[in-house]
């Protein structure tokens, strides 16, 4: 479809469901793109980037997959697969382009309200789990995005990188480490409601908070007709748009089921909340200065391997250990636990079953979660703070995730951990479900939507050279070209401070 042709029989040109970073992002590079377009973002909540997005409810690791253990498998043959480590690591670089040139034209007072540097780390123990990271290490070698990476088996050098973590150990324990120092801490909170702070100011885009899209269908001319209510007074009103993006995290599922376009067949949700361990210690807070990763239990979530993690969170430092999964039938951290129940369909009840079936050791895992006392929650953390002290932690609520559980024809259905795009034949509805990597991928995630929905004008010389002027890797391989690579790496680091 061709949204820069402004239909004056809608209210909007584009509609975005959800005020997290997904929405802002994709809001952002289409008013970079064309300023005439018309954007409406309409927010369930009283306030933006309230759920997924808020850094209390998510990791804020700016996922890159230089500590995260569960992007680089182990196959039978004891090989280490690094492809999606590779893949995840270039968005990123992405994301880094796009927030440097965003900083540059005004969108942010400092690049440290939302991106900060902080080492990360990747800690195992173990004959076995040390070998894995070896071969991790050598294997990542092999790309030069992961350039400045150590490793290290030395309990003293160990040391030096994590003293928290290693006083009090016993020296002859079996570990591993790796770290890169260019690691980063991120708020995407804050991002988020600076660009729909910009948005608002410069871009003449209505946030309407308080407001929930109730349905949407598609009329005969191929737009799309929205019922939102404002929570506030209870008032309904109908909006009109060209296209629709539901970016609305775990409310994704709900409202791209009540689209009723056939790509949306199939598509179930399957749950996770968290809860984090918060160091109320000051004392210990400043001892520590990295993010810290684990190893994950075997079929746990991507939101449960357990890190250690420093964070700079509204200008604050602070030390969160978890998160702990658990089990609660909401969608939203703010949402019914009815959203379970409410989401199946005669679509998705065969995909969903099958799912649960491959997926038991899953749902005792987070049976055992739930169970554990904050004692017990504070024993698992001397697995990394040997010396842990229960008074010096706190439980804190993380946030809600929806893993996608899509059909599949020798399962049934298939339970999906990263982030997936659903988008209509038409190109006039895009949906985001899933999770992990999210919101450290959301540039290039967005870049994919407006391929799928507006190829044209992602071909046009006019969007091609402003993208090229906001993301100069566009349309490029940072995998391939190392040289350019660098050049833009360079970039980002100067201007964002990491």
């Amino acid at each position: 479809m061709n949204i820069n042709k402004i239909n004056k029989n809608t209210d909007c040109d584009v509609v975005l469901i959800g005020a997290g970073i997904m929405s802002a992002t994709l809001g952002v590079l289409l008013k970079e793109l064309n300023p005439a377009i018309r954007i409406d973002i309409y927010e369930r909540l009283d306030r933006v980037a309230g759920e997924s997005s808020d850094a209390w409810n998510n990791a804020g690791t700016g996922h890159s997959a230089l500590c995260e253990l569960n992007y680089t498998p182990k196959d039978d043959e004891g090989n280490v697969s690094i492809s999606k480590a590779i893949k995840i690591i270039e968005s990123f670089e992405v994301s880094k382009q796009f927030w440097a040139y965003l900083v540059g034209h005004g969108y942010f007072v400092s690049p440290k309200e939302f991106i900060n540097q902080v080492p990360h780390i990747s800690f195992v123990q173990g004959e076995d789990d040390v070998e894995y990271l070896k071969k991790r290490f050598e294997a990542l070698q092999e790309c030069h995005l992961f350039n400045g990476m150590e490793f290290s088996a030395d309990f003293e050098t160990i040391k030096s990188w994590i003293p928290l973590m290693m006083k009090n150990r016993n020296s002859e324990e079996i570990i591993a480490a790796t770290r890169t120092r260019h690691g980063t801490d991120m708020n995407f909170g804050e991002l988020t409601r600076s660009l729909c702070n910009h948005l608002k100011g410069h871009h003449e885009v209505d946030v309407f908070l308080n407001h929930e899209v109730e349905t949407l269908e598609q009329q005969e001319d191929k737009t799309w007709k929205l019922r939102v209510e404002d929570k506030t007074t209870g008032e309904e009103r109908y909006v009109t748009s060209q296209f629709v993006f539901i970016g609305a995290g775990g409310g994704s599922l709900r409202l791209l089921e009540k689209s009723d376009i056939p790509e949306a067949d199939g598509y179930g949700g399957f749950p996770v909340s968290g809860q984090w361990l918060v160091c109320n210690n000051p004392a210990i807070i400043a001892q520590h200065h990295a993010k810290v990763y684990g190893k994950a239990k075997v079929g746990t979530p991507p939101m449960s391997v357990p890190h250690l993690d420093s964070r700079i969170i509204n200008g604050k430092k602070e030390l969160l250990f978890g998160p702990f999964a658990g089990f609660s039938t909401k969608f939203l951290k703010e949402g019914s636990f009815l959203d379970l129940p409410a989401s199946i369909t005669f679509d998705n009840i065969l995909p969903m079953i099958g799912a649960g079936i491959h997926n038991l050791p899953l749902t005792k895992y987070l049976i055992e979660q739930v169970l554990l006392s904050q004692e017990e929650k504070v024993e698992t953390l001397r697995e990394f703070i040997p010396d842990a002290k229960d008074e010096d932690w706190e439980i804190a609520i993380a946030g809600q995730r929806v893993q996608v559980i899509r059909k599949d024809e020798e399962d049934g259905g298939v339970l999906e951990f990263g982030t997936e795009v659903v988008t209509a034949q038409d190109g006039t509805i895009a949906a985001l479900l899933g999770a992990s990597p999210g919101a450290s991928t959301s540039v290039i995630v967005m870049l994919e939507v407006m391929e799928e929905c507006f190829p044209e004008l992602m071909q046009s010389a006019i969007w091609k050279a402003k993208l090229a002027e906001m993301i100069p890797s566009y349309g490029k391989s940072l995998v391939k070209d190392k040289a350019l690579a660098e050049k833009v790496r360079g970039i980002s680091r100067e201007v964002l401070g990491v």
